[in-house]
């Protein structure tokens, strides 16, 4: 007896050839992981068997397969007209009584068992979709509140015919699929009430760098196809996987997006409104409209700390359920506050590929900035700019072009190929545009606002991903530098190369580095960057004179309890992002060493710095952390510390106090840190010392009695020991650190760590620069060499080329 639907409840993953990898999935979800406390929505699904009687009471299967083999699989010139004709095939067709009879009797047993059911949600899923090699993401369409037997029929026709939009028939070409082979399964499940809460997406993976560390979450106020289609900029937030695991504060990243809309039910007064959801296109009645989100709302985080935590807990274990990495979506229900798993689906991006070379790109020129946004990938293009309204224009677009717009949905797919890099006005990583830009490894730019104000058609421009995650769109043709780096090749040296990292943003890129951790972590680069303003200024708010930065401050601060409470979890997220990215791997976070004329830069500073002729060798590093005019500051950091070591387990952090020149300032410092939680030993805390002063050379055996490790500074060494400003470009050409002096510095400090059991490692440009000094360095012994990112691969090259001359 042929079986028409099926419920979500007796379905599993073998039964993705009867009802697609969606259908299948959610029904896998409510077998295995409804008992672990994942809240999926009830409801069910039609058959591959369905659809092929629809196909064949209909008599479409001859017409369907001579109109698609006359699709020209070159150019695609024909194919809107192909996809229309197909899709006008599907929804003239009438739907088998009896097929119709048993999706009407499934929806009838829903409401039963659904008490209150008002809507329900129609999904499309192709029986070959959310295979690991097919993403099928976005080719199909959904349609959100329907209600009623019959309009259920209807929208679940309305899905059969979507197997032949224009996109999904490319992509089955593309990825040679046979046309005629796919199936289609409408899943109908009831609605949650996302319209009155949030909706979005979680990855089990990093969706740029695809880092498995970490879960990703984003979403938006109302339902989730705003997040899916990228409509709107939505909160975005990273999860590290460890600390879920042991139930420590697991979030390390929050971003406020503006959430501009708000997708809502539309009711039957809507009779202007503009739906977003496939039943548009379809030309059917819409379902659902967008409204602008309040202001006071787009300030406000759509999930809590503890909805975020119970969304990435779901996430990840799903993820183990199914051994690979998902791309999973979300909703709130905003009657219930309950929160859903609504879709999941193998993330296909990174979770299939492994990674033996890493590919980086740096801008050698400068140019003017036009607009900027979320930076998708981390590559570098240009080209000339084409301002696109629709994908029919996609003649004005020409290979190379570099397309701008307001939005992209499937549609587009055909169009995207062509351009060098993609450049939207909305949209956040989950958007449609982010998503095919990671399929084709393009450029993109999503969620800039304005690029299409901005950017005139016809200039020429240059699109860069690579600083950061923020994405930067020049004005004019730069130029820029591409280097491969072979991780095969490279080899593994038994000087441990280590990265020089101040920047989160590119935290989880660099993570995929063959490096053994960060050697060198720079507090004042997040300070200067995430925090902005002076220690002391936020501590004593009240007391500040300067009324522009009190007003500045108070607007950076106004969504924390306190100025004070900002600076430390502001400081703890940042230094928790790259913390998590390289777990369980060692950052050695430095503590912070502005000079007195750095820190008045900060937003309030300069009531609190003192005014210095050589701010170099004045009030900087260990001097001020026990000094009364900075102790409390200090003491900020070591709570920001303290949260990302104990309440975040990020135990693989280790702090490192810079400029120390005296034994007694060590154990002042020292004592600060343990009275603030920071005690050396609990929790497996190491501290190290900078090796910076000619004093720490000389004393090393008395700082040893102190510190678990040491890095060596070899710019203030070096200046030091020659007496040198390296401001100062009178002299600069005197400052070398290969100066037989300053080598005999360094080469004194290492012998006198390893005498002392001690670990000591150097941070600096030299050792990339000059084989010779690397050569120097190993010779003598040293544990570990940091590089700046840019530097790595030729540091891990010389490196391995100095331990094999003295072998």
């Amino acid at each position: 007896m042929p079986v028409y639907v099926e419920p979500f409840k007796k379905l599993n993953n073998k039964d993705t050839a009867k009802v697609g990898g969606k259908n299948a999935s959610l029904g896998e979800m409510i077998q295995q992981l409804g008992g672990k406390g994942i809240l999926v929505p009830n409801g069910f699904a039609t058959t591959a068997e369905a659809y092929n009687k629809f196909l064949h009471d209909n008599n479409l299967e001859q017409p369907l397969r001579a109109l698609l083999d006359s699709l020209d699989i070159h150019e695609f010139s024909n194919l809107q007209k192909i996809g229309k004709k197909a899709r006008q095939l599907i929804l003239k067709a009438k739907m088998p009584d009896d097929v119709a009879t048993a999706i009407r009797q499934a929806y009838r047993e829903l409401e039963q068992e659904e008490e209150g059911l008002s809507a329900v949600a129609v999904r499309s899923s192709a029986t070959a979709e959310d295979l690991p090699e097919a993403s099928f993401a976005g080719q199909h369409d959904s349609f959100l509140n329907i209600r009623g037997a019959d309009k259920v029929v209807e929208a679940c026709q309305n899905c059969y015919a979507s197997l032949f939009n224009d996109r999904a028939i490319k992509y089955r070409v593309d990825n040679g699929f046979e046309h005629m082979q796919v199936a289609l399964s409408a899943g109908v499940q009831r609605m949650v009430r996302s319209d009155e809460a949030s909706a979005g997406v979680c990855f089990t993976i990093a969706p740029e760098s695809g880092l498995t560390s970490v879960i990703f979450v984003t979403g938006s106020w109302g339902l989730g196809d705003n997040v899916v289609q990228g409509a709107v900029n939505a909160d975005e937030f990273y999860v590290f996987k460890e600390g879920l695991r042991k139930n420590k504060r697991a979030i390390i990243s929050k971003k406020m997006g503006a959430k501009e809309q708000t997708m809502v039910y539309a009711s039957g007064k809507d009779k202007n409104s503009t739906g977003t959801t496939a039943a548009a296109k379809a030309g059917k009645s819409d379902t659902t409209r967008n409204i602008p989100t309040p202001p006071k709302r787009q300030k406000q985080w759509v999930l809590n700390d503890d909805e975020i935590t119970k969304l990435a807990r779901w996430a990840l274990l799903i993820e183990e359920h199914y051994g690979k990495a998902m791309d999973i979506e979300w909703a709130k229900d905003g009657r219930t506050q309950e929160l859903f798993i609504v879709q999941a689906r193998p993330e296909t991006v990174h979770g299939s590929k492994r990674k033996t070379t890493i590919k980086t790109y740096h801008l050698t020129s400068n140019g003017k900035v036009i607009t900027t946004g979320n930076a998708i990938g981390d590559k570098i293009a240009a080209g000339k700019a084409r301002l696109l309204h629709s994908p029919k224009e996609t003649d004005k677009l020409q290979k190379g072009d570099v397309l701008i717009t307001g939005i992209t949905n499937p549609d587009w797919d055909p169009v995207l190929k062509k351009a060098s890099a993609i450049v939207t006005d909305s949209g956040g990583r989950t958007s449609h545009a982010a998503i095919v830009a990671r399929e084709l490894g393009a450029v993109a730019v999503v969620g800039t606002v304005n690029a299409t104000k901005s950017i005139k058609d016809g200039q020429e421009v240059t699109v860069s991903c690579a600083e950061g995650e923020e994405g930067k769109v020049y004005k004019g043709k730069l130029e820029w530098e591409e280097d491969e780096i072979d991780l095969q090749e490279l080899g593994e040296p038994k000087t441990q190369p280590m990265l020089i990292l101040g920047d989160p943003e590119q935290a989880f890129q660099y993570a995929m580095y063959p490096v053994a951790g960060v050697g060198l972590m720079r507090l004042e680069f997040i300070i200067n960057n995430s925090i902005e303003a002076h220690p002391m200024a936020l501590l004593k708010y009240d007391e500040l004179k300067d009324k522009e930065a009190k007003k500045k401050i108070k607007a950076l601060t106004s969504s924390y309890e306190t100025p004070a409470i900002y600076f430390v979890e502001r400081l703890a997220l940042a230094v928790a992002t790259i913390a998590a990215a390289f777990y369980p791997r060692d950052v050695i976070v430095r503590m912070s060493d502005f000079k007195s004329n750095e820190y008045a830069n900060l937003l309030g500073g300069v009531q609190f710095e003192p005014q210095e002729e050589n701010p170099m060798l004045g009030f900087r590093g260990a001097s001020r952390y026990y000094h009364e005019a900075y102790k409390e500051g200090f003491e900020l950091e070591c709570q920001a510390m303290r949260m990302v070591r104990d309440d975040m387990g990020l135990t693989n952090v280790k702090l490192m106090i810079p400029f120390c020149r005296t034994v007694e300032e060590a154990r002042k410092v020292v004592e600060i840190m343990a009275d603030q939680g920071l005690k050396q030993g609990e929790q497996g805390l190491e501290l190290y010392m900078m090796v910076e002063v000619p004093s720490n050379v000389v004393l090393l055996e008395e700082f040893a009695a102190i510190f678990d490790g040491f890095s060596i500074g070899s710019n203030d060494l070096t200046q030091l020991t020659l007496g040198i400003d390296r401001d100062s470009s009178t002299i600069s050409k005197l400052f070398n650190e290969r100066d037989p002096a300053a080598e005999k510095m360094i080469s004194m400090a290492i012998k006198a760590a390893k005498a002392n059991g001690r670990k000591i490692g150097l941070c600096g440009q030299a050792p990339s620069d000059y084989p010779e000094v690397t050569q120097f360095l190993v010779e003598q012994g040293i544990d570990s060499i940091s590089f700046n990112p840019d530097a790595i691969a030729q540091g891990i090259k010389n490196i391995v080329e100095a331990e094999r001359r003295i072998r």
